[in-house]
């Protein structure tokens, strides 16, 4: 494998806002006190969002002086840097962003049959990838890296790194679309180890490429991989060397593994392509497995938990909960294979509040489930269309992000809106919404964009396939010039 790899030099800002260096002087009494026991995915350090899903990977953002009434503030756009293609979404860090995308070069699709399916259909595109860390105040590139990455997956959908960088303990790491799994110092970009699960392991990539989020606990940094008893593996954080490997699926699956606590048992959750497990995080030990197969191997959504149940959502009409004994040894099946049930998103994870599952699904309808019966509360189709009610299309998505403090969700559609919305088992009440990035990935003959957005510090951070923006939601009036700073 050829590398390029390139660190520009920095420049140093005179620019600061008053938050930002009190922030700053917060991060650093921390960690004198605190030592190695701090991390950047600690969310009590800082406001930053270091991994997919928000700093405890629950779809939450707790950060207080957020404006969400627009009607008031309307957010602003700091800056905007030009990128590559990708579905990866931004991850914030101790004042840095960092994201992927690809440069595709010239190629020869597959000729098709008449009648062929071309969301089956691979191709060999050569590329690049590439980890981009930018400047959290203005956008500037500070360092990135750029790889060899020949794309064999499904050919439309082959446009770019599918996961979020993961921020932790001073390291940044990435995983692309074709199985490369890098470790790199967050704060220069300096590689400290590679290694390419799809290789190593020898499994095919999978249709739509490796996907699954990679997942720090401890010392270790959990993957889903694939291959012969290795569906799932962790590895020394620090080193890359392999620690356990778990599981023999068929087929590793999409699904992004986390870890929660089950009817009173911390359990690593992984949904392969064929059951959902529970695991021991430090060990790799399998304490349950209940067969539950996603159409297509289409296991997406990360899995959600609520007191003894596990809810897992994916492509065709597939949602379950998984019900977890006492003991944490042992689950079954509470409900599912049941299409008049449930929810069923394919791309986005659900969010899961008071016993209740809301999320975007099938026939573009975004819905409330129950989540002891899979009963269907209501529906409503504002949050998958567009503001003027347009917007039909296959496989509409939306990304869901509860902010804690305001008690009101933020629902990002793949038009490219920011919803403000208020959920209860009642109803969906809008109560904001504005275009924050426009779709530029053409999918069944529509637009849309499929890239999580990152929130932190007041911001929200979202990307295309041209572009990176930062828009600001404190709701001051602040102006950015040096000049009025310092006047």
């Amino acid at each position: 494998m050829n590398l390029i790899y390139s660190i520009p030099h920095k420049t140093l800002f005179a620019c600061f806002s008053a938050a930002r260096i009190s922030t700053l002087f917060l991060i650093v009494s921390v960690e004198l006190a605190f030592g190695d026991e701090v991390n950047s995915t600690d969310p009590l350090t800082v406001n930053d969002w270091p991994q997919y899903l928000g700093p405890q990977r629950d779809t939450i953002w707790r950060e207080e002086g957020v404006e969400l009434e627009f009607s008031k503030h309307q957010p602003k756009l700091l800056w905007s840097t030009p990128l590559g293609s990708g579905y990866s979404g931004p991850a914030v860090a101790n004042g840095r962003v960092f994201v992927m995308d690809r440069q595709a070069k010239p190629y020869k699709s597959k000729d098709l049959k008449p009648g062929t399916n071309v969301n089956f259909v691979r191709a060999m595109i050569p590329g690049t990838e590439r980890i981009v860390c930018l400047d959290e105040e203005s956008g500037e590139v500070l360092w990135s890296d750029i790889y060899e990455a020949n794309y064999t997956s499904v050919f439309p959908y082959a446009i770019g790194p599918r996961t979020t960088p993961l921020v932790n303990d001073g390291m940044v790491y990435t995983l692309g679309a074709e199985g490369a799994l890098h470790a790199y110092d967050a704060e220069h970009g300096m590689p400290i180890w590679r290694k390419n699960l799809i290789s190593e392991y020898k499994f095919e990539t999978p249709l739509w490429g490796t996907s699954a989020h990679p997942l720090v606990d401890g010392g270790l940094l959990i993957c889903i991989v694939g291959g012969e008893n290795s569906t799932v593996v962790a590895f020394d954080k620090k080193t890359g060397e392999e620690k356990w490997k778990a599981l023999n699926a068929r087929s590793p699956g999409y699904s992004t593994p986390v870890i929660e606590t089950v009817n009173g048992h911390r359990q690593l959750l992984v949904w392969d392509a064929e059951n959902v497990n529970g695991l021991d995080p430090k060990t790799g030990e399998v304490f349950w497995s209940v067969e539950f197969k996603p159409e297509y191997g289409m296991a997406v959504g990360a899995p959600r938990v609520w007191k003894d149940l596990v809810y897992v959502m994916g492509f065709n009409g597939k949602s379950a909960a998984i019900r977890v004994d006492t003991e944490g040894r042992s689950a079954k099946v509470a409900w599912g294979r049941d299409l008049r049930k449930g929810v069923a998103g394919v791309m986005n994870t659900a969010y899961l509040r008071d016993g209740f599952v809301y999320s975007g699904g099938r026939k573009g309808l975004f819905r409330c489930v129950e989540i002891e019966t899979g009963r269907r509360v209501w529906a409503a189709e504002e949050p998958l269309r567009k503001a003027d009610g347009s917007g039909r299309g296959p496989w509409l998505q939306a990304f869901t992000v509860h902010h804690e403090p305001s008690g009101r969700t933020l629902i990002f559609n793949d038009h490219g809106e920011m919803i403000v919305a208020e959920l209860s088992p009642k109803k969906y009440h809008e109560v904001f919404r504005m275009r924050i990035i426009d779709p530029t990935h053409t999918v069944s003959g529509r637009l849309l964009v499929w890239s999580h957005p990152a929130l932190a510090n007041k911001r929200v951070y979202c990307r295309n396939d041209k572009e990176i923006r930062c828009w600001d939601l404190s709701g001051a009036d602040k102006d950015w010039s040096c000049s009025r700073l310092f006047k």
